[in-house]
């Protein structure tokens, strides 16, 4: 497995997320809490669509769920899990994300 640099933790906006298209086609999504980042793909598991109305436009209005624009379903920001919506139970696909020195990096195969 190798780590692949995506940014670094203060270019992520406290409260926004912010999305990024890997080489592969992947597309992904950070979420910064803290010092800690949360990565999903970017992918509604409801139809297999990108998740943001406009770039890095991910949560709802009150900045409590991610939010997929196209069915407005919502999915929780810690667990990926759909509370509301076309696929409630249905889960974002974690991906594996540290942050190391400042940096934020990807764990890809």
């Amino acid at each position: 497995m190798s780590d692949r640099y995506l940014c670094r933790i203060h270019e992520l906006d406290p409260i926004e997320g912010r999305g990024f298209d890997l080489d592969d086609g992947t597309a992904v999504l950070l979420l910064r809490r803290g010092e800690r980042v949360l990565a999903w793909k970017n992918n509604c598991p409801h139809r297999g669509i990108r998740l943001e109305w406009q770039p890095d436009q991910f949560l709802d209005y009150e900045k409590q769920f991610i939010q997929c624009a196209t069915h407005g379903a919502l999915f929780g920001i810690e667990d990926g899990v759909c509370i509301a919506g076309p696929c409630p139970g249905e889960q974002l696909e974690a991906l594996p994300c540290t942050v190391r020195d400042g940096k934020v990096y990807l764990s890809r195969d």
